[in-house]
């Protein structure tokens, strides 16, 4: 997920959190453990995407394929992030470390917020297409949720306007309140997101911001969460089923395709709307790689009315709940033959839909072939590239292709 969700809900599992605990007896006290749980919410919420600084250990684009989203999203570096960030505050926070001292429901919803917030962290980053290797070193392969866009408004409006409508100030709480609604209105215009879902979105502003005045922060906030939580499990459910259409469409075409993946990338705020990636095997030494969009109710929503602007993607009006607007066929010898170089090899532990149009090797599921992205790595021949060093060496996605087990 994008670093403003991943603040506001560690935001709201701070506020909450103290919330929750029994009320301290100062005030003083009282803001210092609020300010507290707050701070170390927030940041144990982003701490993971400390692996950026990573990213120049190796040359674009390979540095950011296989270093974000790397080590210090497992479980095994959590602890050592849990670490690290507790000695910070304690070393550089002389309140907190007075408070700490003698408040066991403060140093309690320490402990909480912290392991919370990187596990949230980590749970938020694999709903999408992206992908994360949680177990690894002990498995290093990636597993993928495939049900929720990377930048999502929907926890925006669930758990941020809870918080915004309790900003002191009125001047920055009307501020912020305006702009939770603003933001998607402008995406909206931009063709990121439907007119439908805004007035979806809009709705759940006024409730949240009906909540947060009549029954206070903590049941808005309370009321945020499940929000949140029910939209996953609806995203879930729904990605089900597009996989399920998607299939149902690609044997309705040829009952004896094999199809090796189905990649799916949720639209914003939008449970109809998906972008759908097929890798199917064709005959011997053949691959197809199919991307598209597909619509859950086309009399509804037709797939050519989901959003053009996610991904520029433009496909053809219809009444059919799958329309494919590219397609690639490959060869799987080439593809094998291409890890001989080291970085085809590296870039191949990333790739999950490889397409290697006009002399690029470009990951379709972030864009179309034709348009690079921050995965295509131009295919140099002839010509002997240094190998890229202190590379991780995470589980290749299309093993079935490569040959490996």
């Amino acid at each position: 997920m994008d670093n403003l969700t991943h603040s506001l809900v560690g935001l709201a599992l701070g506020e909450l959190t103290h919330r929750l605990l029994p009320q301290a007896p100062d005030p003083a006290q009282a803001s210092t453990r609020r300010r507290l749980l707050l701070t170390t919410a927030a940041l144990a919420s982003n701490f993971p995407d400390l692996d950026l600084v990573l990213t120049s250990l190796a040359p674009a684009p390979l540095g950011y394929l296989l270093h974000h989203r790397g080590h210090t999203h497992t479980l095994l570096y959590a602890l050592l992030q849990a670490l690290l960030l507790l000695a910070a505050l304690w070393l550089l926070w002389p309140a907190a470390r007075s408070l700490l001292r003698t408040d066991a429901p403060a140093r309690r919803g320490l402990a909480a917020v912290t392991v919370l917030g990187l596990l949230l962290h980590f749970g938020m980053d694999a709903l999408n297409v992206y992908g994360i290797h949680p177990f690894a070193p002990f498995d290093p392969d990636w597993y993928y949720g495939d049900m929720v866009f990377i930048v999502e408004p929907v926890f925006w409006l669930a758990l941020g306007t809870p918080l915004a409508a309790h900003v002191a100030s009125r001047r920055w709480r009307r501020l912020l309140l305006g702009l939770l609604l603003t933001v998607p209105a402008l995406f909206t215009v931009a063709g990121f997101l439907q007119w439908g879902s805004l007035l979806g979105l809009g709705a759940l502003w006024a409730l949240a911001l009906l909540l947060t005045r009549r029954l206070g922060e903590r049941s808005a906030l309370l009321a945020g969460v499940a929000v949140t939580a029910c939209f996953v499990l609806l995203q879930g459910a729904m990605a089900e089923r597009a996989r399920a259409e998607l299939a149902a469409a690609l044997r309705g075409h040829d009952p004896a395709v094999r199809i090796l993946d189905l990649p799916l990338s949720a639209f914003p705020a939008n449970p109809l709307c998906w972008g759908a990636i097929a890798v199917t095997r064709e005959g011997p030494d053949g691959y197809r790689i199919r991307r598209g969009v597909l619509s859950l109710a086309p009399g509804i929503t037709p797939a050519a009315s989901c959003p053009a602007a996610i991904g520029g993607v433009n496909v053809v009006p219809g009444t059919a709940p799958v329309a494919w607007a590219w397609e690639e066929h490959g060869s799987v010898a080439r593809l094998q033959a291409l890890r001989a170089d080291c970085r085809i090899d590296a870039w191949l532990r990333f790739a999950r839909a490889p397409s290697l149009h006009e002399g690029s090797a470009t990951d379709v599921r972030f864009g179309p072939p034709g348009l690079p992205n921050f995965s295509t790595l131009p295919i140099v021949s002839n010509t002997v590239q240094p190998c890229p060093a202190k590379l991780p060496r995470w589980g290749y996605p299309r093993a079935d292709l490569l040959g490996l087990p």
